[in-house]
């Protein structure tokens, strides 16, 4: 299970991409970015940082620590941004915290060169979890203490909103032309046959025992949380088994807009420097 915390100030709004995720100070003297469940995208966002997260740190990958966060909408009870006070109130209870890192940098490939290698585990990942939101445009990536890291998978698991189709999903190709590490020749190959046979039955039940009951209830189509569940790791063990087969990898295409979900660009994507 994820540990929990709770805010206790809210220091900061983070406006960028459609969630206005915030900086908050918790219990635990510990720094996060705090996602919402109040926000645009709804709870489903938050599943998908959390089986995202808990799958590539139990692959190896980087990401930040994710903790489930209590709210109480009183802690930003300062902030004059009507917007923001909305999106706390609306938000009270459980919500999902990020750790934050202090002094990383947004990933820019002139400045962070990155090894076949590393490039195509991460490339084998985003297709595992057609995460449509890793592109040059937009990397979600971020560089501390000389590792790249993972960040804002909130986009991917894409078919989720859509679970009569999700079969389908699973057969679906990964087009990788616009991915942020297309251009240092990723070694797919390799990560498949690394990652692959370790994305058991037993792995992917403690990734999806982290997600919380209550953002799995009530979904339509299902009899309950664990229910819910098999059909994630349905989809996920499909993928994971053979889409290496179907990730293409083509000349970027400049032309293009994001292939991230419309409530993603509601707002205009402004990378900051420092850690999000």
């Amino acid at each position: 299970m994820l540990r929990e915390t709770s805010a206790t100030r809210y220091v900061a709004p983070l406006r960028e991409g459609g969630s206005l995720p915030g900086i908050v100070e918790a219990d635990d003297l510990g720094t996060y970015v705090m996602k919402f469940t109040g926000a645009g995208q709804g709870r489903k966002s938050l599943v998908a940082e959390v089986i995202c997260g808990g799958l590539a740190r139990r692959l190896g990958l980087r990401v930040p620590e994710l903790v489930r966060m209590s709210l109480d909408p009183v802690i930003g009870r300062s902030e004059p941004d009507q917007e923001v006070q909305a999106l706390l109130k609306a938000s009270a209870g459980l919500n999902l915290g990020m750790d934050f890192l202090p002094g990383s940098l947004g990933y820019d490939p002139l400045a962070f060169r990155v090894s076949a290698a590393e490039a195509g585990r991460v490339v084998w990942f985003d297709a595992v979890v057609n995460n449509v939101d890793r592109s040059w445009r937009n990397p979600n990536l971020l560089v501390w203490h000389g590792d790249l890291w993972l960040i804002d998978h909130g986009a991917a698991l894409i078919w989720h909103h859509n679970w009569q189709a999700a079969g389908a999903s699973a057969a679906r190709a990964y087009d990788a032309s616009d991915h942020a590490l297309a251009p240092f020749n990723p070694d797919v190959a390799t990560a498949a046959a690394e990652l692959a046979p370790r994305v058991t039955g037993d792995l992917l039940a403690a990734v999806l025992a982290e997600v919380p009951e209550a953002w799995l209830a009530d979904e339509p189509g299902f009899g309950g949380p664990d229910e819910v569940r098999a059909a994630y790791a349905e989809v996920l063990a499909a993928r994971a088994a053979s889409v290496h087969e179907r990730i293409t990898l083509g000349p970027p295409t400049p032309e293009r807009g994001s292939n991230a979900p419309g409530w993603l660009t509601a707002w205009p994507h402004r990378k900051p420097e420092a850690a999000r």
